[in-house]
């Protein structure tokens, strides 16, 4: 099923910054809400992989997957929240959101934090619709 009708609002009295950001958007007409809890980068086995961008990866992936068990993709996430542990991840976690999302521009946060599990490097948690 096609995703929600989206409205990007990117007023130009707003500073945005760089980087595939979107200010906000509007959801004009949706059938469902999914809210996907934090994914954290585990492997289905519970491994977590060394470094910060295999890490990054694995937590989209994972947040992938919760899309698909319901039926759906990137083009449908209208928010998305990571949590980060250093503000050195800052660039390398937007290369990969970007690659991840493709042309796609949900709203976005980013935010620094200590995560529960101290090898897990980030967290990433969204909301989709449809």
């Amino acid at each position: 099923m096609p995703p929600a009708h989206i409205v990007s609002h990117n007023p130009a009295t707003v500073h945005a910054p760089a980087g595939g950001y979107c200010m906000g958007l509007e959801l004009t007409q949706h059938r469902r809400l999914l809210f996907i809890s934090g994914q954290v980068p585990e492997r289905s086995d519970g491994a977590v992989p060394d470094g910060f961008e295999a890490q990054c990866e694995q937590a989209w992936r994972n947040l992938i997957e919760v899309l698909a068990a319901a039926g759906l993709g990137v083009a449908h996430l209208v928010k998305v929240t990571t949590f980060l542990t250093d503000r050195n991840q800052l660039v390398a976690n937007r290369s990969i959101r970007r690659a991840m999302l493709g042309e796609h521009q949900p709203a976005l946060t980013v935010v620094i934090v200590e995560t529960v599990d101290s090898k897990w490097l980030l967290e990433i948690e969204a909301v989709a619709a449809e």
